[in-house]
């Protein structure tokens, strides 16, 4: 044979054996995402550092637990490419802004990218494999949020101390995959409370008028009151057209009648004002504070109600200290309303929870020892029967001493060895009643006897605790259940000379809240001043992207 006929005889052969051996299998599209994805993951490091094309990913340490425990496979796409619960993701992060959040910080432009691209082009497995991890990490970001606020008040020195909701996002992120139901899981992180969607509601309202223009001010100049006629009554009427307090059918001229004040007085209303129909100094101010302001306000109020726990209790006190008032609410509705003296700027009342599992009628007031050192030694410098007409004694260890054989003027607020405690009486500081919830502020909530100041608009009149100026009802309402109390029996504790401790059958949760902008329970949108100035500082925080782990 011919060396030619050797080489056709081999090559046919050779292609034979070609035939009979398939080639490997080509590695399908979700197994080349999951090999990108152990790859990312593995190569981040111990703790998680993972950037992907300029986008850093907040919650690194978390992501890549959920890709190792999975095995790397991806929760978005499978062999077709990007999965339908991935566009329902989007479709909730697009949403983010009807919450008062940023869909930004979700990485949303570069998820969009990559989306687009994933759907448009040939699936490139790196493509998708960040793509996955983005969506991931916008998930657990956006589900926090919704949970629990896209600010930490620990972080701010918002006098915040309510434990904020906490969930396994983890664990509700394997659900929501293995359900399909990406808005539902969502949704269900939100406040439980209806009066979140009222505020969001009225998020969207403020919006509107914004996107209108807003409204004009009205000019500076003297008070305005019901028989003026003049320019800025016109602007006066525009403004309150506007948001609702004037009906746009009286919405000109230049008269202030009848219709302007009863308008006038419904906007004082619902700012915590005086409501007098008058539009003096305050009012005018209150008046033209910008649309854009009261929407930072609504969004900052949002988050608030998100840093709140999911249930607050079948029944339970909220005390809403921007708003000096306190309520005893079952099943979501008020049943009991009153106001109350909080406490002033330099002293102020912090945000906080407890239980109210006792109250002490005809109480001894133990004088804190800041108070005794600031606000009484001066006066008792100034004039020596001040402790005896106030009914005050002083102790110097557990011995009571004669205030006589004190040499007051050589005492200081660094020198101060005595305590001061007032007797029960009219002139108790603490009036006839104080309601007891152990905590470390020291704050309580008690009668008082200076009822005068309860008809200010403004009363941040105390030390930080709460008055109240219906003791004798809050009383009632705590000892109901208890038949040894009755409302005769309450009224003669209130009057004895010596305090008496009662235990409640069934303690209560107290909430020391900060709201400034609420939707009652009538729809009614609240405002109010941000008396503590904690506003801004939410409202920068809200305007920062989350920080990267």
């Amino acid at each position: 044979m011919s060396l030619r006929g050797l080489f056709v005889i081999l090559s046919l052969l050779a292609s034979s054996l070609a035939l009979a051996v398939p080639p490997a299998p080509a590695r399908d599209l979700a197994e080349e995402v999951r090999e990108r994805l152990r790859v990312r993951i593995e190569s981040a490091g111990v703790p998680a550092k993972i950037a992907l094309d300029g986008e850093f990913i907040c919650a690194c340490g978390v992501i890549a637990d959920f890709y190792k425990s999975r095995a790397f496979r991806p929760a978005w796409s499978d062999d077709k490419g990007p999965t339908l619960r991935a566009d329902a993701l989007v479709a909730e992060l697009r949403r983010a802004d009807t919450h008062g959040l940023k869909p930004p910080n979700y990485h949303m432009k570069q998820i969009e990218t990559w989306l687009t691209a994933a759907r448009q082009e040939s699936h490139r497995p790196e493509m998708l494999a960040n793509l996955d991890i983005l969506l991931t990490d916008a998930y657990l970001l956006y589900a926090s949020h919704l949970l629990s606020g896209h600010v930490n008040p620990e972080t701010l020195g918002a006098e915040w101390y309510i434990r904020r909701p906490e969930v396994d996002l983890d664990t509700f992120l394997r659900n929501a995959l293995a359900s399909g139901d990406i808005a539902g899981s969502l949704n269900s992180l939100l406040p439980a409370d209806p009066g979140y969607g009222r505020l969001r509601d009225a998020l969207r309202h403020y919006r509107q008028i914004r996107a209108r223009g807003g409204w004009l001010p009205v000019p500076d100049g003297p008070t305005l009151r019901r028989g003026d006629a003049e320019a800025r009554v016109a602007a006066l009427r525009a403004r309150l057209a506007v948001t609702g307090e004037l009906n746009p059918g009286f919405a000109e001229g230049e008269e202030f009648d009848e219709e302007v004040e009863q308008a006038v007085i419904r906007f004082q209303q619902r700012h915590g004002l005086a409501a007098d129909g008058i539009v003096g100094p305050k009012t005018l101010a209150t008046l033209n504070v910008t649309a854009e302001e009261r929407e930072k306000q609504i969004l900052v109020n949002l988050d608030r109600m998100r840093w709140l726990p999911a249930e607050l209790g079948r029944r339970y006190i909220m005390v809403n200290v921007a708003n000096f008032g306190l309520d005893v609410v079952e099943e979501g509705q008020p049943v009991l309303t009153m106001r109350a003296i909080v406490g002033r700027t330099y002293r102020q009342t912090p945000s906080f929870t407890a239980k109210l599992n006792h109250l002490i009628f005809s109480p001894y007031w133990h004088i804190p020892h800041s108070i005794a050192v600031k606000d009484l030694l001066p006066k008792i410098q100034k004039d020596r029967r001040f402790l005896a007409k106030q009914k005050i004694r002083v102790f110097q260890g557990s011995s009571q001493i004669d205030p006589a054989g004190v040499n007051w003027r050589s005492l200081s607020e660094t020198n101060f060895p005595y305590r001061l405690r007032q007797d029960p009486g009219p002139l108790n500081s603490l009036g006839h009643v104080k309601f007891m919830l152990p905590n470390r502020f020291n704050v309580y909530i008690h009668d008082t006897p200076s009822r005068e100041l309860f008809d200010k608009a403004v009363r941040d009149f105390s030390s930080g605790c709460i008055r109240i100026d219906k003791p004798v009802e809050l009383a009632e309402y705590l000892l109901a259940d208890d038949p040894e109390w009755t409302s005769e029996d309450i009224l003669a504790a209130m009057e004895q000379p010596k305090e008496k401790l009662v235990r409640l059958r069934r303690p209560i949760p107290v909430y020391f809240l900060y709201s400034t902008a609420w939707v009652d329970e009538e729809g009614t949108l609240q405002f109010r001043d941000d008396l503590y100035a904690r506003d801004a500082l939410v409202a920068a925080a809200l305007e920062a992207p989350p920080p990267s782990q």
